[in-house]
């Protein structure tokens, strides 16, 4: 059972992984590639608003890997209920580890599994905003010099 169940959570880390890089490549590029010229927009609040948007697209992306996950759990008949499957899956992706909902035990290693799928997820999103940030904090003061 354990080659099975690697073989499944594998399967679901590279589904995730390919959800994750296209909801973070949509909002980099939105975020630095349809950026007007420096000094032409409102500055600081623009550069938030941006960074608001980058993070809910990315937050989209980890939303629905923490449904696929969740999904996978009800149809392997680990829950009764998408939501208690849902809410056991964003328990396991987000490493909260409450133990209030356990799997079978022919089933437990999926939950180690997609712990380290949130952590690399989430890391993921963490340095695209971080690259956004640095990316706008460059642009502002670009606009900045440029205006004086």
């Amino acid at each position: 059972m354990i080659l099975v169940d690697l073989a499944i959570g594998l399967v679901t880390m590279m589904m995730c992984l390919i959800l994750q890089v296209t909801f973070t490549f949509w909002s980099v590029r939105h975020t630095m590639g349809t950026r007007r010229r420096p000094g032409t927009g409102s500055g600081m609040l623009e550069g938030i608003v941006a960074l608001l948007v980058a993070m809910l697209i990315m937050m989209l992306g980890n939303f629905l890997q923490i449904m696929l996950w969740g999904s996978l759990f009800l149809v392997l008949g680990e829950f009764q209920t998408l939501y208690e499957a849902v809410y056991h899956s964003g328990v396991n992706f987000t490493s909260l580890g409450y133990g209030d909902l356990v799997m079978s035990t022919d089933r437990k290693l999926l939950g180690p599994l997609e712990a380290l799928n949130g952590i690399l997820m989430l890391g993921l999103s963490s340095a695209a905003l971080v690259a956004i940030l640095q990316h706008l904090t460059k642009v502002h003061v670009q606009g900045c010099s440029q205006s004086d």
